[in-house]
């Protein structure tokens, strides 16, 4: 029979030899390997926890057509040790539905709070007094599905901010930067710039998929995020009433986020200027927190 979850699962970390294992982990690994008794597959399982290796030995033809590497899977089996660590041997495996799963329990979370950040995100948007950006704003932060998504989305798979709430932690941190750059260049649309700090990003709503991995939707590969996120604006800003030429100073922020070479190399506005190297500060001290200073 397919194994069952038990109403309370074991975490990898509070495992011991002789354990009997039934829980539903990440399967972040999968190799058909030959031993003295013939093939074998060599898995590593994971949780928030941390990462433990598997091997099935029997019925291997069978269970390897069951999952595959990056899916969530409910397994059967026990525990022992080997050399200086733990490895579990199992007798059944199945794929579980990744709907039903929380993805938290597999994958790297921002430290920080998100009702906190969330506080911030709203704090940040109230600033904003131009009614067609404010009122985007409102569309937005209005739209509770999109707020969820924007809560539980990373920034990148493995580069920066590679951990739900990543995007979430990303856009505040960017907008609060832009608030600072007003002060000290009057000059600049604080409205259009703390707008397009808000939502450069937010086409990643739409970009990952979660699971045992973070992975890519369709569009997300096909189109990237800054194409979604021009859609998850368009309609939005039609509903505030933003105008043709506040739509399209903001759009060509969005555009520019990473550069000016969607745009025939040159920013045409100093708010997109000022977003791509805002954006580019908070990447860069993030990963030399993170990776150190040698990374990138």
């Amino acid at each position: 029979m397919p194994p069952v979850p038990p109403a309370t699962e074991p975490t990898i970390a509070a495992l011991a030899p002789g354990d009997r294992l039934a829980g539903t982990f990440a399967c972040v690994r999968k190799d058909r390997a030959s031993g003295r008794s013939g093939p074998y597959l060599a898995l590593d399982l994971r949780d928030r926890t941390g990462t433990m290796p598997a091997r099935i030995f029997r019925d291997v033809d069978r269970w390897e057509q069951a999952f595959d590497r990056g899916d969530v899977v409910v397994v059967a089996g026990s525990v022992d040790r080997y050399r200086d660590g733990l490895v579990a041997e199992l007798s059944a495996i199945r794929r579980a539905d990744p709907g039903t799963v929380d993805p938290a329990r597999f994958l790297p979370a921002a430290l920080r709070d998100l009702d906190e950040l969330d506080g911030f995100l709203e704090g940040l948007a109230a600033e904003v007094g131009d009614d067609g950006f404010g009122g985007l704003l409102r569309e937005l932060l209005g739209d509770e599905r999109l707020r969820a998504q924007w809560r539980r989305a990373p920034c990148s798979i493995a580069g920066h901010h590679a951990y739900l709430g990543g995007l979430l932690e990303h856009t505040v941190a960017v907008a609060a930067l832009a608030n600072e750059a007003c002060v000290h260049h009057p000059g600049l649309n604080r409205d259009l710039l703390l707008t397009a700090c808000l939502v450069h990003d937010v086409g990643k709503t739409r970009e990952y998929t979660y699971g045992a991995e973070f992975g890519r939707t369709s569009a997300g590969e096909l189109l990237g995020h800054v194409e979604l996120g021009l859609r998850v604006l368009s309609e939005p800003a039609r509903r505030a009433g933003l105008d043709e030429d506040r739509w399209a100073h903001l759009a060509h922020c969005v555009l520019t986020h990473h550069g000016a070479d969607r745009v025939g190399g040159r920013f045409r506005s100093a708010e997109a200027a000022a977003l791509h190297r805002l954006n580019a500060v908070d990447v860069a001290v993030k990963d030399a927190l993170v990776h150190g200073l040698g990374h990138g």
